[in-house]
């Protein structure tokens, strides 16, 4: 479930796995690996800064792309 109340530049772990092309545990790596991190929310269900997923998926597009 996601939560109804987000600030505008922000999504959550649901969200920023759809824009990744990925699975939660796959956000959580990140997260683990210092690639990304909570910028809000709650432990549970934690928000990320919009514009920290699109860095990491630009990155993702550019690596493939060379």
């Amino acid at each position: 479930m996601e939560s109804q109340n987000i600030r505008p530049g922000y999504v959550t772990a649901h969200q920023a796995a759809r824009l990744l092309d990925s699975s939660l545990g796959g956000v959580r790596n990140l997260v683990y690996r210092g690639r990304l991190t909570r910028a809000g929310g709650t432990e549970r269900q934690p928000w990320y800064r919009l514009e920290d997923v699109t860095a990491i998926l630009l990155e993702r597009r550019t690596r493939s792309a060379a």
